[in-house]
């Protein structure tokens, strides 16, 4: 069985390791001991406070098999971004250039940098070990983080966010970063993206160019990249969009890939999730075949455990989820508690 749960200082040596397999692009987890060791720090700091509005606090869960005991994948919540380091994005807007004198009407695309996604929520860390993409891992990897933020709502803004990988080869250069290279910068692709992930973003205000940059004076490969993923990421991107995730022109000032936003309470697995009382008992006259599949959370922070299962059942008429001990004991759940649900 696959669980997840917060982060601990036992779970270093896993997180470094996932670190490492991200590879170039994954901003969010730098291979550096020292910052790795702050977000466990922080995050195990922000799942032990009583909160009851965002501020700064960071959620990371890994994904541990419980057979194993393996750590196969992590996924983090941030609660309010841009509130002590800058968030930048570029915007894509339009501006025209009319003259009636001459009779000429062109419309150009700008990108103009901004920091509006200041104080919103953001989903961010997904990452699922190789060996371990098969079934429903990695939607349900996806899909978790929305338990927890229904369970706990007041801990998260209104607007969700999420960030995507940008275009980039397998040596973590990217056409779009290639340009600004040229023109305003004397870094490496690579070297700026692990600044970032090391959170050391001063040299963004001191070097981005001030005013909107024009798209039709990019180069053509630099053009070409902007508002799309890296290969690897399409398919959480396609997750995210079935959630209720829109791109609304916002995208990554390095490589320009997009960021799509959702209103917490529109998220579809927030917004179908129900919190009802268990029963534990016995699901031998349940068809696992034909049976659904679902996404169980506990109703803890600190204590907040979460799996996926076909041995549960919910029973609409008695208004109670039927579940296994087995998936009983991996939740930390007993007889009467409640837990929250949806079919994945």
């Amino acid at each position: 069985m696959q669980v997840l749960r917060p982060i601990t200082v036992n779970d270093f040596a896993a997180l470094k390791e996932i670190a490492i397999e991200s590879g170039h692009g994954f901003t969010s987890l730098p291979v550096d001991d020292g910052q790795l060791q702050e977000k466990i720090d922080r995050a195990q700091n922000s799942f032990t406070k009583n909160v009851d509005k965002p501020i700064d606090e960071s959620y990371l869960f890994v994904l541990e098999d419980s057979e194993t005991g393996k750590v196969i994948g992590t996924t983090a919540i941030e609660a309010a971004v841009g509130l002590s380091v800058p968030l930048y994005h570029y915007h894509l807007g339009k501006t025209v250039h009319h003259s009636p004198t001459l009779n000429v009407y062109n419309t150009v695309d700008i990108l103009s940098m901004c920091n509006d996604y200041t104080g919103c929520s953001e989903i961010c860390t997904l990452f699922l070990r190789e060996d371990s993409r098969k079934g429903l891992t990695g939607r349900f990897l996806s899909r978790s983080r929305f338990l927890f933020m229904a369970q706990h709502s007041e801990r998260f803004a209104d607007t969700v966010i999420a960030e995507m990988r940008g275009v980039s080869d397998e040596d973590g250069h990217s056409p779009f970063w290639q340009w600004l290279q040229e023109h305003f910068f004397s870094i490496e692709f690579p070297q700026a993206d692990h600044l970032v992930g090391l959170g050391d973003k001063v040299f963004i205000s001191e070097l981005m160019p001030k005013y909107p940059i024009y798209v039709n004076l990019l180069s053509k490969k630099a053009q070409a990249v902007i508002g799309h993923v890296h290969d690897k990421t399409k398919p959480a991107l396609k997750l995210l969009e079935k959630e209720g995730f829109e791109h609304r022109g916002y995208v990554d000032l390095f490589d320009a890939d997009p960021t799509v936003e959702a209103k917490l309470g529109n998220i579809r697995s927030i917004r179908d999730s129900q919190v009802c009382p268990i029963t534990i008992g016995e699901l031998e006259h349940i068809n696992e075949q034909s049976s659904d599949t679902l996404a169980i959370c506990n109703q803890g922070v600190s204590d907040f455990r979460a799996t996926f299962t076909k041995h549960a059942h919910y029973n609409q008429a008695k208004h109670t989820l039927i579940i296994s001990q087995e998936v009983a004991d991996a939740l930390h759940l007993k007889q009467g508690d409640a837990a929250r649900f949806f079919r994945l």
